[in-house]
C-alpha cells in the first residue's frame, strides 16, 4: 500500500469568510487537496506539512487529523492518504513541476469544484473540524 498525507489548507477572508485551498496538477489536469507519499522514516503529519509547503508554498499549522481516503491510484495500487486541517500562516505560491495553479475557494463549494469524491469527503471533514453548519 503507498502511505501518503495531505492537507485541506483553510484561511478566514477579512470579512470573515472560510476559504480551502485547492491545487491543480498538470500531469493528471485534476484540481485536487495538497498530498504526497511519505518519505523514509517521516510521519505522516510531518509529510502533510512538507508537502502542502512544497507544493502551495503555504507554511501552516496542523490544527487536527481529518478523515483518511483509501482509493486506487491510476496503476491500480492500493493508497492511503491521511489528511490534516491546516491553517495557513504565510507563503506565496509558486508554479512547480506538480502544481502550476492554486485557488482559494469557498468552504461550501469546494468540494463542487474538486475532481475527485474522496478529496470532496475530506472538505466535509473539514467542515465538520471546524464547527461549520452545512
Amino acid at each position: 500500500m503507498i502511505e501518503a498525507a495531505g492537507g485541506a489548507v483553510w484561511r478566514r477572508t477579512s470579512s470573515g469568510n472560510l476559504k480551502v485551498l485547492i491545487v491543480h496538477r498538470p500531469r493528471y489536469d485534476d484540481w485536487s487537496l495538497p498530498k504526497g507519499k511519505l518519505d523514509p522514516d517521516e510521519s505522516h503529519r510531518d509529510a502533510a506539512l512538507r508537502e502542502v509547503e512544497e507544493e502551495t508554498g503555504m507554511r501552516c499549522k496542523a490544527r487536527g487529523e481529518l478523515t483518511t481516503t483509501h482509493y486506487l491510484d491510476r496503476k491500480g495500487r492500493e493508497k492511503r492518504v491521511r489528511y490534516w486541517a491546516m491553517q495557513a500562516l504565510d507563503g506565496e505560491f509558486e508554479p512547480n513541476d506538480e502544481v502550476d495553479a492554486v485557488r482559494w475557494v469557498d468552504l461550501e463549494t469546494a468540494g463542487e469544484q474538486l475532481t475527485y469524491e474522496h478529496d470532496a469527503a475530506v472538505v466535509d471533514s473539514l467542515r465538520h473540524h471546524l464547527h461549520v453548519p452545512a
